[in-house]
This record gives C-alpha cells, structure tokens and sequence, in this order.
C-alpha cells in the first residue's frame, strides 16, 4: 500500500480493529496469475491470524490443495468523492481528490483442517447476526444435519497468518481544520461514495493511534 504519510499514523491495532469491525475484504493471491475473491471473515488470536472459507471450485481454494501461498486481504471503508470547491473560497489551486479508509493485510495463506470447519461457521455467523440484535441470533445448528453436512463438503476452512498491517485514513489531514471540517460538511450532505456520513466523521476527527 502506498499513500501520503500523513495518511498512515493509526496503529496495527486500530487498523486490525478496523478490518475485525467491517468483517468483508478482498483477498488476493498470485496463483496462475493475479486470483481475488470476496469474502467474509474473522480475525482472530488477538489480531494474529484470520480465518475465513472458500468455496472448493474457487481457483484459490484449488492452488491451497497443493500448497500455502502468500496472500494479501483489502478491507475498504467509507470513501467519497471530494471537490475543490468543498474547500472554501481561499482554497485556490486545489484539486479534486478522493477521501478513503483501507487496510491491507498480508500474511500466509494456507488450508485449515476440516474438523475446524465447524467452529468456524459458528463464530462468524455469531459474529455477523449480534449485528442484527434485538433479532434472535440465526445458528447453523437450525439447518437439518444433512443439509449442513453437504454444504460443508463444499467448502473449505483457511488461515491467513497476519505478518503485515498497512493502512491509508485518508481524511484531508493535509489541509488545515478549518479546510477539512468545511469538506467534512459537504461530504456528509453532498458526498459521492459510499458511507460518505461515516467518512464525514472521522474528517471531523481522524484518528491518530
């Protein structure tokens, strides 16, 4: 990941916080060429490793048939598109930019054993439906055994061990407050993006640990 400075002085902590709280990135590896996949995920052992599941027809999944790979997971965060005009009336000689959260995590990527499969799934359903409270918590134990049973054959427990956190809080922390919070404004009520509310907030407060 490469980024201004002034855009990466949170914590490996707060970065693994980050990705633990949004639960979905993308994962990359270089198998036959580039390989990327969607996934939901855990983080887990106090930030040392991430678990996580493919189904077995993923190309991913077969090269980890073999063998353990290196691999990277992006996690994305609010973002928005960012207008110079955002900036104010002495803003001049400003150009457009676009404000974001990403983190990126790189490690090894290897198969699981099948036995852990189960506890798998059950932690990150647990993990997604308290999201969901006061709903009553959706379990796996709720799918016939069979069913379970078959859809589990199809697929496949990993780890990615957790060797590097990079991230980029791009926030217009390069601008002075006043700058930054009259684009925070704008973000929140005319941002283009997504979660560009929740962008505007952390504008308005960029986190520094």
């Amino acid at each position: 990941m490469h980024s201004n400075p002034a855009f990466r002085r949170v914590s490996r902590d707060r970065n693994l916080a980050f990705a633990a709280q949004r639960g979905f990135g993308i994962l990359v590896v270089d198998g036959a060429g580039l390989l990327a996949s969607h996934i939901p995920f855990v983080v887990v052992d106090d930030g040392a490793a991430i678990h996580a599941h493919l189904v077995r027809s993923n190309p991913i999944a077969r090269a980890l048939q073999t063998k353990e790979t290196t691999a990277v997971l992006a996690v994305s965060g609010p973002d928005s598109y960012i207008s110079p005009d955002w900036y104010g009336p002495d803003a001049a000689d400003q150009v457009p930019t676009w404000n974001y959260v990403a983190v990126h995590i790189r490690g090894t990527l290897r198969r699981r054993p099948e036995e852990t499969l189960r506890a798998h799934l059950d932690a990150l359903s647990a993990r997604f439906e308290a999201e969901l409270r006061p709903k009553p918590p959706w379990m796996p134990a709720k799918v016939s055994p069979d069913r379970l049973s078959k859809l589990m054959r199809s697929i496949m427990p990993v780890e990615l061990s957790v060797e590097g956190v990079d991230g980029t809080w791009k926030l217009n922390q390069n601008k002075d407050d006043s700058v930054r919070l009259r684009a925070a404004r704008h973000a929140e009520s005319d941002g283009y993006g997504q979660e560009a509310t929740s962008l505007a907030r952390l504008m308005r407060n960029p986190p520094e640990d």
